[in-house]
């Protein structure tokens, strides 16, 4: 990247803002305030590439001609329904138990745009989440720490102490919220390269060997 563009994340999320640190980019935060409704007939790759082109969009119109803004949504699905974060604890712990033992699928969409000549690209990254047969005492644990009522889904899959997947061969980075493979390769369309190893620093830091990093990066 040259010194002329700068990267705006249009997310709150630390998850996301610690993932995009991994690339050594430089960026700022401009959180994008939007309608995150489902539309009907909407499915989930479609839905989660929706918002993240309107977060990425709702930032133009305060952003400057050197910006390269990045938005992205995730969502989980289990048997065709979307869930999103859950309203309360009684809602994470229903989510969770439907969860518990079985195979769901995380999709995040992400999206850039360049604020000088408004280019966009988008892509969804699409990941198989196995669920450990956890216990409803430590389900019950979880749920009283408030972690799981800001998480699509009811849960955070880098939690130290509850730990909810096991053996998964996709994308960690994507069900934490931002593929940063596929980030990398969207970023390239502009003429933009990462600063550091990108898949080197994100396994080392999620302390995960990633099956899949590099058929996305040769792409």
């Amino acid at each position: 990247m040259t010194q002329t563009h700068l990267l705006v994340l249009a997310s709150n999320s630390p998850r996301r803002r610690e993932l995009l640190a991994l690339g050594g980019w430089t960026f700022n935060l401009d959180v994008a305030d939007i309608n995150e409704d489902v539309l009907p007939g909407e499915d989930a790759a479609a839905y989660v590439e929706r918002l993240a082109v309107e977060k990425a969009r709702t930032i133009l119109p305060r952003s400057r001609p050197e910006h390269i803004i990045i938005g992205s949504d995730t969502t989980v699905v289990l048997d065709g329904e979307i869930l999103g974060k859950p309203v309360d604890a009684a809602e994470a712990r229903s989510m969770l138990a439907r969860l518990r033992g079985r195979s769901h699928r995380v999709y995040t969409g992400i999206a850039v745009l360049r604020a000088s000549d408004q280019s966009l690209f988008s892509d969804v990254c699409l990941t198989e989440v196995p669920m450990r047969n956890y216990s409803d005492a430590e389900m019950d644990v979880y749920i009283a720490s408030g972690d799981p009522l800001d998480k699509a889904g009811a849960y955070g899959i880098q939690s130290p102490d509850f730990q909810p997947v096991i053996n998964m061969q996709g994308c960690y980075a994507s069900v934490m919220g931002l593929p940063l493979c596929h980030l990398t390769v969207l970023l390239r369309s502009l003429g933009l390269h990462p600063q550091a190893d990108v898949a080197g620093n994100c396994q080392a830091t999620l302390n995960y060997t990633c099956p899949i990093f590099r058929s996305i990066l040769d792409k």
